[in-house]
């Protein structure tokens, strides 16, 4: 079978120009010039020195530039690693925050994550990502032994013989719990009696927290409040687990041992692929710079991916299907993103600025349930709150855009003559674009202005 295949993994290797090869086969043989630039106590040292130098300047005047900026290094991953380290911890006393990107590559992401347990503040900017604060398992469990110990004089906990700690649980249903290690290590339960009271302790207004954690751990959080709530901490009536299902690819369900886990990064890259492609077949991008188009495109991939997630139920799994997600028609990301774009390039060719409403118009039955839809607003937050579920506001989200477009292609908006109706339609269709786009950002996805 004949295919054309492309290759898009150019960030860590790719195939080089013959040229460059035959270059780089003169420094491999024996009878070329293989020797470390770097000694300069024989022969083959400085031949291997003259030529990285000759690379050097044939570099610099590629790019324009001066042949001592140029500096080659061992291979990527090293480079990037000793760079992110070297300068994070050089320049510490200036700052600790590091911004970097969701969809970098993994040599990036390797060390910022290990900053990132040293105690560094990392924004992945890609998903909006950011942390008000960090607490360390190293730091947590000390304070969680504490506890333990008030727990055992209290007779909440016991010994066994063998110095293990444990609480039994079985008159609440529940089973015996291992608190402590007979060696005194600790396990996740004691690291997390440690940072809900540490937690507490920096935040003592806070009137309750919410658990974001997968319903395979379920379990762990019962016995969590409820040793809590044993402990005397009222604060514990107040804590909530929000269990959310697990998600399944269309192939079934992903399981690192079997090889079928889909990397976050990669998974985004690829989204990113695939906006750009619809988005140049159905969208007017003429307009739009280089940067813009690139924006729109991390928007709308990015945007697919957060609401194909959140619109489902918090507690339901998810059958993710990356091709449906970012389908421009249907309950996706791109169909609000597209219609928040349509009514901002709609209020832009509005020929004059809307003055005031009449209240005496009489309004079509399209208005009408536009209105209400938009009246609605209100208590899809306020429900999605109660509920912990941003499932409500997305699909709110959703009918609210289809009944606008509903509206849109049944009713003439900048080509009526009744210039009070024009006025109400703009207006109207203005307000419609401000709660799509404030619904939106409560979801954490962006809508452009155009698509």
């Amino acid at each position: 079978m004949n295919r054309n295949l492309v290759y898009f993994d150019y960030a860590a290797t790719c195939p080089v120009d013959p040229r460059v090869a035959a270059k780089m086969q003169d420094c491999l043989l024996i009878d070329g010039t293989f020797g470390n630039p770097a000694s300069r106590s024989h022969e083959f040292g400085w031949k291997a020195d003259e030529a990285v130098e000759k690379a050097r300047l044939h570099v610099a005047n590629l790019v324009n530039a001066d042949s001592r900026e140029i500096v080659w290094t061992s291979g990527a991953t090293e480079s990037d690693n000793l760079a992110i380290k070297g300068a994070a911890k050089f320049y510490k006393d200036r700052g600790n925050h590091i911004i970097t990107s969701k969809i970098e590559h993994k040599a990036v992401l390797d060390p910022c994550r290990q900053l990132e347990r040293e105690g560094f503040e990392i924004t992945y900017k890609n998903l909006g990502v950011s942390f008000d604060s960090y607490y360390y398992e190293s730091d947590t469990y000390l304070l969680g032994k504490r506890i333990i110990d008030k727990g055992i004089k209290d007779h909440i906990f016991y010994k066994k013989e063998d110095g293990s700690v444990w609480i039994d649980l079985t008159n609440e249903g529940l089973d015996q719990k291992l608190l402590l290690r007979k060696d005194g290590t600790s396990v996740y339960m004691t690291q997390d009696l440690g940072t809900a009271l540490k937690r507490l302790e920096d935040n003592p207004n806070l009137k309750g927290m919410v658990y974001t954690v997968g319903n395979e751990q379920d379990y762990h959080f019962k016995v969590l409040f409820l040793i809590l709530k044993k402990l005397g901490f009222e604060w514990a009536q107040s804590l909530y687990h929000l269990s959310y299902g697990m998600v399944d690819l269309p192939s079934g369900k992903m399981k690192s041992r079997e090889g079928t886990v889909v990397d976050a990064d990669n998974l985004i890259s690829n989204m990113i692929i695939q906006a750009k492609l619809i988005s140049e077949e159905v969208g007017k991008l003429d307009s739009l710079s280089y940067n813009q188009r690139n924006n729109l495109y991390e928007n709308i991939a990015l945007g697919a991916l957060k609401y194909f997630i959140l619109k489902v139920d918090p507690k339901k799994s998810i059958l993710f299907d990356p091709k449906a997600s970012i389908d421009f028609n249907g309950n996706t990301g791109p169909f609000i993103q597209y219609t928040h774009a349509r009514i901002k390039t709609l209020i832009k060719r509005a020929p004059t600025r809307i003055s005031g409403i009449d209240n005496t118009l009489s309004l079509n039955n399209k208005e009408r349930e536009l209105i209400k839809q938009l009246g609605r607003y209100p208590d899809a937050v306020s429900l999605a709150g109660e509920q912990y579920s941003p499932a409500v506001i997305a699909n709110y989200l959703y009918d609210l855009v289809k009944c606008y477009n509903t509206f849109y292609q049944n009713l003439s908006i900048l080509g009526i003559k009744d210039k009070n109706l024009k006025s109400f339609r703009i207006a109207l269709s203005q307000k419609v674009a401000e709660v799509v786009s404030n619904a939106s950002g409560l979801l954490g996805i962006e809508v452009p202005d155009s698509m």
